[in-house]
């Protein structure tokens, strides 16, 4: 087959397909279903979305990335870390779940898209190095304990507030456990312990699915879900009348002062295009600031009374229907009045409406037939707003993947192409945004199953996507009545195998720069939550502060003769025999802006405490560039000791670093007389020039047994 056509569409090299391969790639395409059907619902509501969103997420984006990666049994779709980035990155912009959220979402998985499949074209894959593995390990650590914890409310049955800070927010659950509900809570152990044992004793068997197959037929048995509508004027009660009032004014306001701060803020970008005077800059910014002040004032003291409406129970007298004709306040209704038995919680009040809530949080019903294909509402200053986090999701999701990939291929002695991956993951996030994903990457437990069921090709992971369509084209009504407490347990159990303090503690047995790193970027992303993309670049940031640091003040080691004629540093053998005429020094880092100034005063510092050499040997082994800064230094040293009668020879100099001393002429000041290929010919040819003055000096490589 032609290279280039190879080149445009990979997985031709699958073809032509056996029978046993086939029969393989078709029961590993449907196990993993049957674990990606589940968990892609409780990873689309990790990230903000509606549960039927992570069904889309499961679809053409699985297919498509093993079709133009590199992986054979790499499994993609919605992953934890990636929709936990998703849903905090996209909430300072709009609430979860609104219709705001999905569109920025989805815009938001075409930009991590157009990135990896831009760096996958242009072969920048190693840009990903930037985000070194301390750094993914403590990240992914911290991520990992916000994912679980952030899955908490759901167990109980309580809400969870949506603050600037995710450990506020927590703290306001626990406040909260007095209100448990004990049918959730009961379906979220159950489901867990389900999984937990399945893993343990039968882990071949899809325990996350029988989880879902058990918790929904009992769910849909006992009428789990016991939900009922309301409007304001059927409460009847003053006191709790007052109270949802209060609420229902509150979210309206809270609505037109988002509104006041986009028109404000939409003012100010226009001005800024214009390039009008700093004066009315300062004055349109000093607006949105108020604006955006007086919103959160708002929001925080919804919350309050939010808060309050929550803990109050309420009552419905209903028709010979069943419908709501007036709510009261529990143990306040009127005498007479036909009650139903169950209470009741008053949720989401909105435009004079509210949802009555008596039982536990199901999916509820999901839009059968397939995702609308249509690309994502584009909006340049929305596009701005988004870059740089869909730049960290896209290096954070491909270092996962790629991660995945390497760690199958050592068992299965595959060929990985780094850019081929990028190239697949990047078309699967563009595919996906055009058919309602939001951001998708290789999972770790999925491609695990893929790899156990026996896949050989990609095509599992195409049956795996034939298996979602016909769940959506078919399946969805059996969905219904899968309680929210068993999503948060499917999402917790996934991610308990993410925390690995070890990874930590080995980092820092490693060196102790790589533990700091890991260190920090895990209390800073745990410390900016819900706002990880900040964590994970104090991380990065730190790192490369940390290597920097490294690089300028690389080791310097004075060298004497060793017993087998070698040099070795000093300070770890000081018996060695050295020489008052020649000083030998090795350099083990590159000569570049950040550390020349070191290995100057090194080299200076060493002179001055060796008075009477006339020769200094630089041992270049290590030096792997010689930047213009570099050059330079070196240029002013071999001056600056030639003229106080001291001679720098080079050794062991690589060709990168002779090609930059010829293109800029140091080559002729040092002299192609003082530079050598090993340390063994620079000394024979020193001592030569010394003659009988240094006959008997023990650094001499010819040793005194073999004199003549």
């Amino acid at each position: 087959m032609h290279p280039l056509l190879l080149r445009f569409l990979p997985f031709l090299r699958w073809f032509p397909l056996k029978a046993e391969t086939l029969k393989l790639d078709i029961i590993a395409g449907l196990t993993v279903a049957l674990v990606l059907i589940p968990q892609s619902m409780a990873y689309a509501q990790l990230a903000g979305m509606p549960a039927y969103y992570g069904l889309y997420a499961a679809f053409l984006p699985v297919a498509v990335a093993a079709m133009w990666g590199s992986s054979h049994q790499l499994g993609t779709g919605p992953v934890a870390v990636v929709s936990l980035l998703t849903a905090s990155s996209l909430s300072v912009f709009a609430a979860p779940g609104s219709p705001d959220f999905i569109a920025l979402a989805i815009l938001l998985a075409l930009l991590v898209g157009l990135i990896q499949f831009l760096l996958g074209v242009f072969k920048l894959g190693v840009v990903v190095n930037f985000l070194s593995h301390p750094v993914i390990v403590g990240f992914t650590n911290a991520a990992a304990i916000i994912i679980a914890l952030s899955q908490v409310s759901k167990i109980f049955g309580v809400p969870m507030g949506r603050s600037e800070h995710f450990m506020l927010d927590m703290w306001g659950v626990l406040k909260q456990l007095g209100d448990t509900h004990f049918p959730t809570l009961l379906m979220g152990v159950a489901a867990i312990a389900i999984m937990w044992v399945i893993r343990k004793y039968r882990p071949k068997w899809p325990g996350v699915l029988i989880a879902v197959v058990i918790t929904t037929v009992v769910s849909w048995a006992i009428g789990f879900e016991k939900n009922a509508d309301g409007r304001l004027e059927q409460v009847r009660d003053p006191e709790l009348y007052a109270q949802v009032l209060a609420v229902d004014e509150g979210v309206r306001r809270l609505d037109e002062l988002a509104k006041s701060v986009a028109a404000k803020q939409e003012r100010l970008i226009a001005a800024e295009k214009r390039n009008a005077d700093s004066a009315e800059l300062l004055r349109l910014e000093a607006e949105v600031g108020l604006a955006r002040l007086t919103a959160k004032q708002a929001e925080e003291h919804l919350n309050v009374i939010k808060n309050r409406l929550r803990h109050v129970a309420v009552v419905r007298e209903v028709d010979d229907q069943g419908n709501t004709v007036a709510v009261y306040a529990a143990g306040r209704a009127p005498a007479g009045v036909k009650l139903e038995e169950a209470s009741y919680r008053i949720r989401k009040v909105a435009k004079g409406e509210f949802k009555l809530v008596g039982g536990g949080e199901v999916v509820g019903k999901i839009p059968e037939g397939l995702p609308s294909f249509a690309l994502p509402a584009f909006d340049l200053d929305k596009v701005r707003a988004l870059l740089s986090t869909a730049f960290v999701i896209a290096l954070v999701a491909f270092m996962e993947a790629i991660s995945i990939a390497k760690a199958m291929a050592a068992k299965t002695k595959q060929r990985l192409d780094p850019n081929q991956e990028l190239i697949g993951q990047g078309l699967a996030n563009v595919v996906g945004s055009l058919s309602q994903s939001f951001p998708v990457s290789g999972s770790f437990s999925r491609s695990a199953v893929n790899l156990n069921a026996g896949a050989v090709t990609g095509m599992s992971s195409v049956f795996t996507a034939l298996i979602v369509l016909v769940t959506l084209l078919l399946l969805t009504p059996l969905l219904y009545h899968l309680p929210q407490a068993v999503l948060a347990a499917i999402i917790i159990m996934a991610v308990v195998g993410l925390v690995n303090v070890q990874a930590i503690r080995h980092a820092w047995h490693a060196h102790k720069h790589d533990g700091a790193a890991a260190v920090v970027t895990f209390f800073a992303t745990l410390a900016f939550a819900p706002h990880l993309d900040v964590g994970i670049m104090v991380g990065a940031g730190l790192a490369i502060v940390l290597f920097l640091l490294r690089t300028m003040t690389p080791r310097v080691a004075l060298l004497g003769r060793y017993s087998d004629g070698t040099l070795r540093d000093l300070k770890v053998h000081p018996q060695l025999a050295t020489s008052k005429h020649v000083m030998a020094l090795r350099f083990d880092g590159s000569l570049y802006f950040a550390n020349v100034s070191y290995f100057e005063d090194a080299v200076l510092e060493a002179v001055a405490t060796h008075p009477e050499a006339k020769y200094v040997l630089i041992v270049g082994d290590a030096v792997n560039q010689l930047d213009a800064s570099g050059e330079e230094v070196v240029h002013h040293l071999v001056e600056r000791l030639r003229e106080s009668g001291v001679e720098l020879v080079f050794s062991g100099l690589k060709k990168q670093v002779l090609d930059v001393m010829r293109s800029t002429g140091l080559i002729e000041l040092v002299g192609q007389q003082n530079i050598f290929a090993t340390e063994n010919q620079a000394l024979a040819a020193i001592y030569e020039r010394l003659g009988e003055e240094a006959a008997d000096d023990l650094l001499c490589p010819v040793l005194p047994s073999r004199r003549a």
